[in-house]
């Protein structure tokens, strides 16, 4: 009896060492492992911050292919929200800056078209749709420089009565036949641009820089053309009746057949 417990004496004192050394083995993995998940939980926010940052800048056909798709929205909240998300995918994505844009002149000509009505009395107020708006105030403050060489924005042939564009980069935009009765263009950049045809009667064109505008057969009643610059401008056949034209600039501007009156 006495041999067997100091055999299994021995026997346990052999094994102390392995046991201890397991446990401190296991002790220092654990507390290792703690850590790591420490390191790992104090990081998440930034992870998360990177993992969207670079799904934005690899999906920005995606975004543009939903922001497009929601526009066909029946939600006027939804079409607003997609218009504003074209903006921001146009200035973080430059490649894709002329395809926002033509989106957007798209948008307003399917809906926003043409309507030859009478012309806007003075003073009488017009209320433009708030997605009419909003999709031609983003036209209105691209970066020019990002438009492409020989390219032409088109809004020919559309309603826009009363929009308000008030110092809104329009130049050598496509303006044909254009109802801007009633609009507010103060101090806007319409150099070179189309509108031929275009009501814009009773339009606030004060400080407007018209220069090298086409405005032939244009309808310019009641507008308010107060220090307008329309050097080298075309009114061929341009209706001026009653038309303010206070310190207005006609330099070298054809006026040929133009009608003036009041």
């Amino acid at each position: 009896m006495t041999i067997q417990l100091t055999k299994i004496t021995v026997l346990i004192l052999c094994m102390l060492p392995v046991i201890f050394h397991a446990y401190s083995a296991t002790k220092s993995s654990m507390l290792n492992h703690k850590f790591t998940i420490s390191k790992i939980i104090r990081k998440i926010p930034n992870i998360l911050e990177k993992l969207t940052s670079t799904q934005q800048n690899k999906l920005p056909k995606q975004r543009l292919k939903t922001a497009i798709d929601h526009l066909e929205n029946k939600s006027l909240e939804r079409i607003l929200m997609a218009i504003n998300d074209l903006e921001q995918i146009a200035l973080a994505h430059p490649q894709y800056h002329w395809v926002v844009m033509e989106v957007m002149t798209s948008f307003v000509r399917n809906n926003a078209p043409y309507s030859p009505q009478g012309e806007v009395s003075s003073g009488q107020a017009v209320k433009t749709r708030a997605d009419i708006q909003a999709a031609v105030t983003v036209i209105g403050r691209r970066d020019i420089n990002k438009d492409p060489k020989n390219e032409q924005l088109d809004l020919s042939h559309t309603d826009m009565q009363g929009i308000n564009l008030n110092g809104a980069n329009l130049k050598q935009i496509n303006l044909y036949q254009v109802n801007l009765s009633g609009a507010n263009l103060s101090g806007a950049n319409l150099e070179g641009a189309v509108l031929s045809a275009a009501n814009l009667s009773g339009a606030n064109l004060s400080l407007v820089n018209l220069s090298g505008a086409i405005l032939s057969a244009a309808n310019l009643s009641g507008a308010n053309l107060s220090g307008a610059n329309l050097h080298r401008a075309n009114l061929y056949l341009a209706r001026l009746h009653g038309a303010i034209l206070n310190e207005t600039v006609f330099n070298e501007t054809n006026l040929r057949e133009a009608q003036f009156s009041g």
